[in-house]
């Protein structure tokens, strides 16, 4: 029984892994389609540790040290993994507020301007994307 706690940990763990590879070297491309491993590596170890638990199963001696070092492992990619999410979630939210306000015209406040006339309004600045797919 703990066999199978100790081999569904060590898949979330090699998901966690690499998706925080993806995420520390910001291709959000690879780390968004890392994310679903991630999350069924996750529930078949919540689903493999519920069973355990339910069947009173303990590490035996030998095992104890190899799931003490699962779960140091597990934790510190756990942590490593959050920051690195918010990292890339604050990335994103300044990029999307500057081609936002890129976008967006600046108000025209109709007013004169030289010489008495009109001033023309002002047209929203050349915008270029470019996009990897």
């Amino acid at each position: 029984m703990m066999d199978a706690v100790i081999a569904a940990g060590t898949r979330l763990a090699e998901a966690l892994e690499a998706e925080n590879q993806a995420l520390a070297s910001l291709d959000l491309n690879r780390a968004a389609t890392l994310a679903s491993v991630k999350i069924q590596a996750s529930d078949a170890f919540a689903q493999a540790f519920t069973a355990a638990s339910r069947a009173g199963a303990r590490a035996e001696p030998a095992l104890r040290g190899v799931t003490m070092e699962l779960h140091t492992r597990l934790e510190s990619l756990g942590a490593e993994n959050r920051k690195l999410l918010e990292g890339a979630i604050a990335l994103q939210s300044r990029v999307i507020e500057t081609i936002a306000g890129a976008a967006l015209p600046k108000a025209n406040v109709p007013g004169y301007g030289a010489r008495g006339q009109f001033r023309a309004p002002k047209q929203a600045p050349a915008l270029a994307l470019s996009a990897r797919v």
